[in-house]
């Protein structure tokens, strides 16, 4: 039993290896926000980015790190809001689409939107 201990451990770390990019990957497409406005997602390089298609900014988000099963974190801007405010964004898979939230000063001022999959 202990000398497949190892080898289990190995196929486990190929499993979640190969099965990330797969689940960043379902997340691809295009997104209406709550208030109309439609947002472009995709993969890039293993993260993910998004555009709102009637912004003034060219990358929403620009690539933000996967953190865990349908979750990613990273630097986020607002679309609303002016060039200069990044927050702390994350984003997480829900059964309608995705849940997007960014936060201020640390986790003490937040504020989230749920886009659904067109």
């Amino acid at each position: 039993m202990r000398t497949l201990l190892p080898a289990f451990a190995a196929l486990a770390v190929l499993a979640i290896a190969i099965a990330t990019p797969a689940a960043a990957a379902g997340v691809d497409g295009m997104y209406k926000r709550p208030n109309g406005t439609t947002a472009k997602v995709w993969t890039c390089g293993g993260k993910l980015c998004a555009t709102v298609q009637e912004s003034k900014f060219n990358m929403f988000l620009s690539g933000i790190a996967p953190a865990g099963e349908g979750t990613w974190k990273g630097d986020m801007k607002h679309p609303d809001m002016p060039g200069f405010m990044t927050f702390n964004g994350t984003v997480t898979t829900t059964g309608k689409g995705l849940k997007v939230q960014g936060c201020a000063v640390g986790q003490s001022m937040c504020d989230a939107e749920n886009w659904t999959k067109q």
